[in-house]
């Protein structure tokens, strides 16, 4: 059910056009290729359209928002919409400033997304929650159910949701799976979370519409298992070194791993 994707992004060699940030890019594009796809980095204003025609997802990614990349992102996204083709969006640090927080309810007024893909204080924002958060970080809410918040958020949004953590949860709005897998050392490196999306971009670029939702399972699902494998043997504080063997794991994950090491829950 799940496997296939894997197999999938490594033939296609998907195509996944991502407007990010400056602290995410270099991770994202590498680990991208690491697991098969192939990256394009762009947000240049007049080269949306064009952009759209060749690639088969956009990953948006909201850590960097100046005018021209918020332009640039709604014309991205129309464009991809126009022709049937998915969308991400990682809504970064979007309840931390009245600036984030007007942005990002524009671009998701203007943009039909397929996937949304955040932290627990996110995700907590899109749906009106209060959560006590610092800038991107998660933050804590005392008494959140979390799986009900993903599921929540997928209903609103009509999409798929990831509310990522030490337990991620994916919903399509009808049901929910936890994904038990993963390191505490994630929230360890920039921009792991920024991966994240960007692998999901990857995993339904190869995928139909009616696979969205097992398609980001397996992506979530296979970037923890890299991620409990970078971290074996490792100390808690060596945070580089996770770093790199992040992405030399996500080159080599495959089916057979996946389905040894898998944690999938369904709620």
């Amino acid at each position: 059910m799940y496997t296939s994707f894997i197999d999938d992004v490594r033939e296609k060699n998907p195509l996944v056009h991502n407007i990010t940030n400056i602290v995410s890019a270099h991770f994202s594009a590498n680990g991208l290729l690491a697991i098969g796809a192939s990256p394009f980095m762009s947000n240049v204003e007049g080269e949306m359209a064009q952009v759209a025609k060749i690639s088969s997802a956009l990953v948006i990614n909201m850590g960097g928002l100046s005018q021209g990349e918020v332009v640039a992102m709604i014309d991205a996204g129309q464009a991809m919409n126009a022709l049937a083709k998915p969308v991400v969006l990682d809504p970064v640090g979007i309840g931390a400033t009245p600036y984030r927080q007007e942005k990002g309810a524009l671009l998701l007024d203007k943009i039909r997304f397929s996937v949304i893909r955040g932290n627990a204080g996110e995700i907590a924002h899109l749906i009106g929650i209060k959560w006590q958060s610092k800038g991107v970080d998660a933050g804590s809410g005392e008494t959140a159910d979390l799986a009900k918040m993903a599921k929540e958020c997928a209903k609103k949004f009509n999409c798929i949701t990831v509310l990522s953590g030490q337990v991620d949860y994916v919903s399509n709005g009808d049901v929910v799976v936890a994904i038990e897998n993963g390191s505490s050392l994630f929230p360890k490196i920039t921009a792991s979370g920024c991966l994240q999306g960007a692998i999901c971009g990857a995993f339904i670029a190869v995928a139909e519409p009616s696979e969205y939702f097992s398609a980001t399972v397996a992506a979530c699902a296979s970037y923890a298992i890299a991620g409990e494998q970078a971290a074996q043997g490792l100390q808690d504080f060596e945070y580089g070194q996770f770093y790199v063997k992040l992405i030399d794991c996500l080159a080599k994950i495959s089916a057979d791993e996946f389905n040894q090491f898998a944690k999938i829950i369904m709620l």
